[in-house]
């Protein structure tokens, strides 16, 4: 049965497709047979990545399907050893679903309080209908200081969650990178590929401990 990872978003523009990407290149680097499934029918942002991703012939390849429900999903995951869910922007029915199925339920959020307030409030209502805190964790994006990403980690962690050790710096380049089908440790820059590539590699090593 498939490792099903789950990205949601209370909000758009913090990042859910992003490190969703990130981790199905990831996974597929690590030889590992992963499917995305772009739930989010309102944007298909990484149907429109993994198109680009595909016309560019980059490596590895990884493949991303449009989804209308859960079901649909996961009745496609047999053939694979993990499926990773880039959810519906911001909360929907769907959501509750998804994180009864997932293994492990990501949701990214930037440093300010605009972004995290709902965020927290929305794994609160997922702990509400008895989705254990053990599967949901914060990963903090789109951060623009190490004092920003201090503050952010602290008001998550005093709200009862954890939150993945590291952080993505807001850096123009990382959304370049993905315009081309790159992922964002697949940029240009060595120095900001090994920053992404530590922070998706603990999101990958969570995964397999909760996997």
């Amino acid at each position: 049965m498939a490792i099903i990872i789950a990205f949601i978003s209370q909000k758009g523009g913090v990042g859910k497709s992003t490190l969703a990407r990130a981790c199905a290149r990831e996974l597929a680097n690590n030889q590992m047979s992963v499917k995305v499934a772009d739930l989010d029918i309102q944007q298909g942002t990484c149907i429109e990545w993994g198109r680009t991703r595909l016309s560019n012939d980059i490596e590895p390849s990884v493949p991303v399907a449009f989804y209308k429900t859960v079901q649909a999903a996961l009745a496609d995951s047999g053939n694979y050893d993990s499926l990773v869910i880039d959810g519906p922007a911001r909360v929907s029915a769907a959501t509750l679903e998804i994180a009864k199925t997932a293994n492990l339920v990501i949701q990214p959020s930037g440093a300010s309080v605009d972004d995290l307030r709902p965020a927290v409030k929305e794994f609160h209502g997922l702990v509400n209908n008895h989705i254990p805190k053990s599967k949901m964790m914060f990963i903090l994006n789109r951060i623009g200081t190490t004092a920003e990403e201090e503050n952010a980690r602290s008001y998550i962690q005093e709200a009862g969650y954890e939150v993945l050790e590291g952080c993505l710096f807001e850096k123009p380049a990382y959304r370049k990178a993905q315009n081309l089908g790159y992922s964002i440790t697949e940029t240009k820059y060595k120095a900001l590929n090994e920053k992404a590539d530590i922070l998706i590699q603990n999101l990958i090593n969570k995964i397999v401990t909760n996997g």
